[in-house]
Formats: structure tokens, C-alpha cells, sequence
């Protein structure tokens, strides 16, 4: 199973915030959105990604109101992201190893979809259930 078999079923829609937004207006996006990140992009290139913990640690080491720092002052610039294209065993372990929860998708160096941890262990757990009726049809016969 690919990453492109998930966003097929999930879709390919992706929240994004500019750079020069300020950390309430990410709260408000994330609540209104009901998500957990946010890419952040200027016009159509992703330059990090802002997600709850970074908005936990903002609060933590700033004095200031959120509405006083920008997001460019708070996102994480290193990015890790996939590809469609991946495996996601491997993107599972990639997640795992790297502590990330929200994983951007690229085709071709542009933003394509997003993928959280939630949406690959539910993957990984559909397949296996199947795996598992397919084998007790096949030692029942």
C-alpha cells in the first residue's frame, strides 16, 4: 500500500497559513478546521509547517500574546515530507522515528496532500483486518 492509495480515499486537501499570519491566527485556523497543522506557504511554495505542539512551545518560551508573534517565528522550517509514491510501512517508521504526526505530500516539489498519523495506522489497520478474513476464509475451507 502507497500513500496515494490513502489520499484516494481521504483526499487531497490541505490547510494552509502564510508565514507573516500570527500564532492566533493559527489557533483560529486549526479550530476552525478541526486539524492538527498547518503548511505554511508563500504563494505556492511550502516553507514549514506549523503544528499544535509548535503552538504549545511558542507559548512556553514568549512572554508575548499569541497575536503578537508571527508564524514564521514559530513553525518548523525542516520539513519532513513524503512522497505519494511511498510505501507506508515506511512512511509509518519515518513518522515514528522522527516524532512527527502531520506529514506534508509532494509531487513533483508542490504541496499534494497531507497525511497524519491517524490516517496511516487506520491504513495499515484496514489492511491487515483484510489480510486477516482472507486468511481465516482460506483455513476454514
Amino acid at each position: 500500500m502507497r500513500l496515494h492509495d490513502i489520499l484516494d480515499v481521504k483526499g487531497t486537501d490541505v490547510y494552509t497559513i502564510h508565514p507573516e499570519a500570527t500564532l492566533s491566527d493559527v489557533v483560529a485556523k486549526l479550530v476552525r478546521c478541526n486539524c492538527g497543522s498547518l503548511v505554511v506557504c508563500e504563494g505556492d511554495v511550502m516553507v514549514g509547517i506549523i503544528t499544535e505542539r509548535d503552538i504549545l512551545k511558542a507559548c512556553d518560551a514568549h512572554s508575548e500574546q499569541l497575536h503578537e508573534i508571527q508564524v514564521r517565528e514559530g513553525m518548523t522550517a525542516d520539513v519532513i515530507t513524503g512522497s505519494a509514491d511511498d510505501e507506508v510501512g515506511y512512511i509509518m517508521g519515518m513518522m515514528t522515528q522522527k516524532r512527527v504526526r502531520h506529514m506534508p505530500i509532494l509531487k513533483d516539489g508542490r504541496l499534494s496532500g497531507m497525511i497524519s498519523i491517524g490516517d496511516v495506522v487506520k491504513a495499515q489497520h484496514s489492511k491487515l483486518s483484510m489480510e486477516n478474513h482472507y486468511l481465516k476464509e482460506y483455513i476454514q475451507r
